[in-house]
């Protein structure tokens, strides 16, 4: 005859097992949203760098007024 207290251990490893795989995937599916949203801000920042380059006015160099 089976020991209760092992086959409770065994269900309660099994369990664990279990647990921990579904949290390694979603673990694994979050990098991934996580690399995919620093990739849109990496793409977002740079267009926003090209946009103020095209904005800003140049500011002519002359001379102070009291010159």
């Amino acid at each position: 005859m089976t020991d209760p207290r092992l086959v409770q251990l065994e269900v309660l490893a099994a369990n664990q097992e279990r647990t921990i795989e579904d949290l390694s995937a979603e673990v694994a599916q979050q990098w991934q949203v996580i690399e995919k949203m620093q990739k849109k801000l990496d793409a977002l920042t740079h267009r926003f760098l090209a946009l103020e380059e095209q904005s800003a006015p140049d500011v002519p160099i002359t001379k102070p007024p009291h010159y």
